[in-house]
């Protein structure tokens, strides 16, 4: 059931905090049989791992789950294998900010066949100290370990990738919203992080990337951080939310959103109504407003 929308603007009217009906993996339209799926920040504890256990239920014939801790991963492994025994699991320990390690976790995962869809849910808080007290040489490292993580992991990706695979790079609503100054580092890196694979897009046309805010989930990361919850008049979600629109942006039924910067609180079915539209136009895309995608006057 939709909650209200917040008190901000929302291109849709229904809001939802957990997983949508729309992104339920029993549909038909979101079955992932024969599918090969690879998830970074794979383990048992975040949005990526359950984001795996929904496209395990939506048949998937194989999921890879890579992260740094392989005890995470080997317990999302036993889970998934023990519920949805037609799924077969892959795990690596892996390192997103060393290119050797990628590329070792994607060949080995690739070994039985090009990847259709990749969940790249693993990312570096940083620093959380704003600008002006943060350690410089701290804030640096925390922008470029969240880059180098995403140039592997597209780097490989491309290599190992079907023709028209998907992919889903989890970023933030900090990308694109100067709410205050904490956390800057992270803000800074996800940006230049939705840059990158917007770049991928262009390189790779065939591709459908999608970028998402997954909602206020209290993942380990979060938590590490302080959590949500601290923050006044937050509310979180749940982490099923992102799991349910992750799944269903890699069915062809979303490809109208390719390349947009999207919140997974956001309706499916109020978006898909509006799908010529958005899939025309730049709404829902980072850009210099009005410029220069703005009509000629007459």
């Amino acid at each position: 059931m939709a909650s209200e929308a917040p008190p901000f603007p929302s291109p849709v009217k229904r809001w939802h905090n957990k997983a949508q009906p729309a992104g339920d993996p029993s549909l038909a339209a979101l079955s992932q049989k024969g599918k090969s799926i690879l998830v970074t920040g794979g383990g048992n504890t975040g949005i990526g791992g359950e984001t795996a256990r929904f496209f395990a239920r939506a048949g998937a014939a194989r999921i890879g789950l890579l992260g740094r801790r392989e005890r995470p991963l080997l317990e999302n492994k036993a889970a998934i294998e023990k519920e949805y025994p037609g799924t077969k699991v892959f795990i690596q320990s892996t390192d997103v900010t060393d290119e050797a390690s990628v590329n070792s976790a994607f060949d080995n995962f690739a070994k039985e066949g090009k990847i259709d869809t990749l969940i790249h849910a693993a990312a570096a808080i940083g620093p959380r100290e704003n600008f002006a007290d943060a350690d410089g040489r701290e804030f640096l490292k925390g922008i470029t370990d969240n880059i180098k993580g995403s140039v592997w992991v597209a780097k490989a990706f491309i290599r190992t990738a079907t023709p028209d695979a998907h992919a889903v790079a989890i970023n933030s609503w900090a990308a694109h919203l100067s709410v205050n100054d904490a956390f800057a580092s992270y803000c800074v890196a996800k940006m230049a992080v939705y840059r990158l694979w917007d770049i991928v897009l262009i390189a790779k046309p065939n591709l459908s990337i999608f970028h998402t805010q997954p909602g206020v989930v209290l993942t380990e990361m979060n938590l590490a951080v302080g959590g949500a919850e601290s923050v006044k008049n937050v509310k979180t979600d749940d982490v099923t939310l992102p799991a349910s629109f992750n799944l269903w942006l890699s069915t062809p039924e979303a490809r109208f959103l390719k390349g947009k910067f999207l919140w997974c609180n956001w309706d499916i079915d109020e978006l898909k109504s509006r799908a010529k539209e958005l899939e025309s136009g730049r709404l829902l895309n980072i850009d210099l407003v009005g410029w220069p995608f703005a009509p000629t006057a007459n």
